[in-house]
């Protein structure tokens, strides 16, 4: 009896995933050292801001270098913090590299614990809940509550920092560090954080990369069964629909957001979809008589 379509693409997704997940190297023996150094940075960044200058240090001239800027850069930079955005990206790896998926799903659920387990205990107010609007460089939402940590903040670091632990070149790395720390600063930038708002919501999101991919190394059932690892990617399918209607308040970057939704939800559709239902009339023509 022919195999039909659907048994055909569980079958062709449990292939999938078992050889992704022995081709994606194993963590680099030295990514917690950097993860550790990173994470030991910003927070001694963010407690000498603290202790010395106050909860609202750095913030002016911060936001006052970046307003010699155009705005669309930090737009545009801003959005690598989002969570759509985020998990749109993981669209175009995660079947080829389910062990990182893995990964990034469940330091992900970290780190939205450590942000929504801190911004109500402490609920600091941002800039535009405590200074005049038209006082510093305000670009997008007007956002006044619920400061620390960082939300996009986290939300980077957590994604790059789990590519960090799995990649070995140096220069990567360090791309991939910049990239999240200007990520964090873009949020001083718009004028919708303090620098010791951002210093923590990097080092939550580092540290929640790496909890999550020892956790992940200890249960991999998120790698190898199809069921949990598409649900996840449904999720993340879903989220990336939003970016397709909502920029986040960020007008300049709505085309890129737009952009890298679309893609990504093509990309997901010919992996999951399109590529392995092409090989199934492909083998039923060649079986038929």
């Amino acid at each position: 009896m022919a195999e039909g379509p659907v048994s055909y693409l569980g079958r062709d997704l449990r292939e999938a995933l078992a050889d992704g997940a022995t081709r994606t190297p194993a963590v680099s023996p030295d990514g917690g050292r950097w993860l550790a150094l990173w994470a030991l940075g910003c927070a001694l960044a963010g407690l000498t801001l603290f202790l010395f200058c106050g909860y609202h240090a750095g913030f002016w001239r911060l936001n006052g270098l970046a307003a010699e800027t155009p705005d669309w850069i930090w737009q545009w930079v801003t959005v690598l913090g989002d969570e759509r955005v985020a998990f749109a990206l993981t669209l175009f790896f995660s079947r080829r590299y389910p062990r990182v998926f893995w990964s990034l799903i469940v330091a992900a659920l970290i780190g939205i614990a450590y942000t929504h387990a801190l911004k109500p205990l402490f609920s600091a107010l941002r800039p535009a809940g405590v200074l005049d609007p038209d006082a510093f460089n305000l670009i997008g939402p007007r956002h006044r509550k619920v400061s620390f940590p960082s939300g996009h903040s986290v939300t980077a670091a957590v994604f790059f920092a789990v590519w960090l632990y799995y990649l070995r070149a140096t220069w990567a790395r360090w791309i991939l560090v910049l990239v999240a720390v200007a990520a964090g600063l873009s949020r001083v930038a718009v004028g919708v954080h303090w620098p010791v708002d951002v210093a923590a919501g990097l080092m939550g999101g580092i540290l929640a990369a790496w909890l999550g991919v020892a956790l992940a190394r200890r249960s991999p059932w998120g790698i190898l069964e199809p069921s949990v690892h598409l649900a996840f990617v449904s999720l993340a399918a879903v989220l990336t629909v939003t970016l397709l209607y909502w920029d986040g308040g960020y007008g300049a970057a709505a085309q890129v957001q737009r952009l890298v939704g679309v893609a990504a939800l093509v990309c997901a559709a010919y992996l999951y979809l399109i590529r392995p239902l092409s090989r199934w009339l492909g083998e039923r023509e060649r079986r038929s008589p």
